[in-house]
């Protein structure tokens, strides 16, 4: 037998009734995860009795891994029986103190569930239209782009270095006289003015000329990564070998014949440029109208949001953050360092996506329902072709690893933003 009641939109209280039947069968299920490996003496191995175990070590000594097994029993008929969508591992309350064999016990149990939520206005939302027309200065600078691309670092023979030249060059640090770690290094290739270097670093070579060395006098920033060298001043002497420009191809038609992508003349580049800026405006715009039918709707909706819902959403994030950071050989502080993001910034900003990619997928879903939207056998199909594709598998292994539910319940989520989407009222 069980109870449930309701605590907010968000949570409920389970209280459930374990039979004396059912904790005799849990009772026997933790002697069988552990007779196999018991040992009595007079007895062989594995070929103990309960009664005798019992006897011999005390029924409570099975009381743990019993009581476990029955409330994962008793929960679980629990929940199935009021149709709870649970979100998170329930807490468990218990007096173990009052358990007893021969007798059934009650456990309390409080979990999150997926909360109800109540639409507001999610269709007929004004949206202001974008243009997608590109101008001649957007071509200019799409074009431009390609030729500081394709620019080439050419030897600079006469003068000194300046703001944005290549300084090819030797260098030395040390701190309190002593060399450091990670201080020196030779024909280092730094641009100038790419601020890669500490503070200051930069900005003193300019002047110098091939040949020439020189003492950098410059102070590591208070919240440098190497504590040892947080705040401290160091002397850097520095050799500069060669001074190197960035050197952009000429716009003509020879230089689009060498590009190598089908195209002859200035005019067509510049038409194939129009192209894709148009493609990229047309996909930005319709990017801009999904995030803006989404989260309007979300705005407008009501509903609690439970906090273990965001966090085993921000975990799955978390976890998705640490595989790219592996694919680099990196663990994740590394990888946040690189990033030039701090760790507690990192969750911070974490754990606000996570609120938002639940809330939005809590609304597009009840707007699903409340539409009607569903999945046909061919849309489904056709998902999975798309995945079988996307990783260049087998449509028969794609079927087997991933849960039709799974793909049933991505392509009613897509075509519920779609109709959303459509039913924007797009203002010009």
């Amino acid at each position: 037998m069980s109870k449930l009641e309701k605590l907010s939109d968000s949570k409920v209280k389970l209280e459930v009734e374990v039979s004396p039947e059912s904790f005799e069968h849990g009772l026997d299920h933790a002697f069988n995860q552990i007779k196999d490996d018991v040992e009595i003496k007079g007895f062989r191995k594995g070929k103990v009795t309960r009664k005798v175990y019992e006897q011999h070590k005390g029924v409570e000594s099975l009381y743990n891994e019993a009581i476990n097994h029955a409330i994962q029993e008793a929960y679980a008929d629990a929940v199935q029986e009021y149709d709870v969508a649970v979100v998170a591992q329930p807490n468990i309350d218990l007096d173990v103190t009052k358990v007893e064999k021969g007798k059934g016990f009650t456990f309390t149990a409080e979990v999150a569930v997926k909360p109800d939520v109540q639409l507001g206005d999610y269709k007929g939302l004004k949206f202001e239209k974008q243009a997608v027309e590109v101008t001649e200065e957007e071509i200019d600078a799409e074009v431009d782009k390609l030729l500081q691309q394709n620019a080439e670092l050419v030897l600079k023979e006469e003068g000194t270095l300046e703001e944005s030249d290549t300084a090819i060059f030797d260098f030395e640090g040390f701190v309190d006289g002593e060399p450091f770690e990670g201080g020196k290094s030779e024909n280092y290739e730094l641009k100038i003015g790419s601020g890669q270097f500490i503070p200051g670093f930069e900005e003193k070579m300019i002047g110098m000329k091939e040949g020439e060395e020189k003492e950098i006098e410059v102070s590591f920033p208070e919240d440098y990564q190497a504590e040892n060298l947080k705040g401290k001043d160091a002397t850097f002497k520095v050799k500069l070998h060669e001074m190197k420009v960035k050197e952009v191809p000429e716009l003509s038609d020879e230089f689009v014949k060498e590009m190598d992508n089908d195209l002859e003349t200035v005019k067509e580049l510049k038409e194939d440029a129009k192209e894709r800026l148009t493609s990229q405006k047309e996909e930005e715009n319709k990017n801009a109208r999904v995030d803006f039918a989404v989260s309007e709707a979300t705005k407008n909706a009501t509903f609690e949001l439970p906090l273990e819902m965001i966090e085993q959403e921000q975990k799955r994030l978390m976890d998705n953050v640490r595989q790219q950071a592996k694919q680099y050989n990196l663990e994740l502080d590394q990888y946040l360092q690189f990033s030039g993001m701090k760790k507690e910034d990192f969750e911070s900003k974490l754990m606000d996506d996570a609120e938002k990619s639940v809330s939005y997928n809590l609304v597009v879903e009840q707007i699903g329902l409340e539409e009607g939207i569903d999945a046909t056998e061919e849309e489904i199909t056709a998902k999975y072709k798309e995945i079988a594709d996307q990783y260049n598998m087998e449509l028969e292994q794609v079927k087997q690893a991933v849960n039709p539910a799974a793909v049933a319940h991505e392509v009613k989520y897509r075509k519920t933003i779609d109709f959303l989407v459509d039913n924007l009222d797009l203002e010009a």
